[in-house]
């Protein structure tokens, strides 16, 4: 009876290690949208949404963030949350200073092992007037890495070497600059990479707020559910 026992565990052991391993991971590559303190890798990455919430937006606990939403009501785990406050995806930031410390490109090979990424940015390239650049989709070079398209362009297609067999979606913020919208959309249709253009989220202090977070959640959820 006893070896009945062991063996019974023993399987039980091994169908509960095999279905938490069929859980598909999730990693995210943003700005501060997706940021929650002692949530990033790397944890030196700046955050905008803290434990001790801010005045100016009501999101206060990490499980209200729209990542946190999409990946525990979907039955997925995540990975890896490399997201950075205030990063644009090319290397020109605020003031036009260099932000290739913490751009999308620079933080695009450090996202783990995962099954799906969502990248949401372009959001900090349209509110700081970064360069927009020429449509570029070979030969980069650093310099070109300063405007956005470019730099786009030449993070999708890294991406897409650097994580084979990877679902890559690219999140679009609403009320960006009408330039910025339609790059997007261009060069993610040029890679084929699903872009998810989101539609009249509700923001407080620029930032989604709790309705904001589930109506991203809400958005995703109806764009996956579309495609079955």
């Amino acid at each position: 009876m006893k070896k009945t026992y062991v063996m019974l565990f023993s399987f039980l052991l091994v169908c509960t290690m095999g279905f938490s391993q069929t859980r598909k991971a999730v990693s995210i590559l943003g700005d501060s949208y997706s940021t929650f303190e002692n949530y990033l890798q790397p944890d030196t990455n700046a955050v905008w949404y803290f434990q001790q919430p801010r005045k100016n937006n009501d999101v206060r606990s990490v499980d209200q963030t729209w990542w946190y939403k999409f990946i525990k009501e979907s039955g997925y785990r995540l990975c890896v949350n490399n997201s950075f406050s205030g990063a644009t995806i090319c290397h020109t930031g605020y003031r036009k200073e260099d932000y290739s410390d913490r751009s999308f490109v620079t933080r695009m090979n450090n996202l783990g092992c995962p099954d799906l990424i969502f990248i949401f940015g372009a959001t900090n390239d349209s509110w700081a007037g970064a360069p927009i650049g020429e449509y570029q989709y070979e030969n980069w070079t650093k310099k070109d890495l300063y405007s956005f398209r470019p730099a786009m362009a030449y993070m999708l297609e890294h991406m897409q070497y650097r994580y084979p067999n990877v679902e890559i979606y690219f999140l679009l913020n609403c009320d960006l600059k009408p330039e910025i919208n339609e790059s997007v959309k261009t060069i993610c249709a040029y890679y084929h990479v699903p872009c998810i253009e989101l539609k009249g989220i509700d923001k407080q202090g620029g930032h989604p707020s709790i309705k904001g977070m589930q109506q991203i959640n809400e958005q995703i959820k109806a764009y996956f559910a579309s495609r079955q």
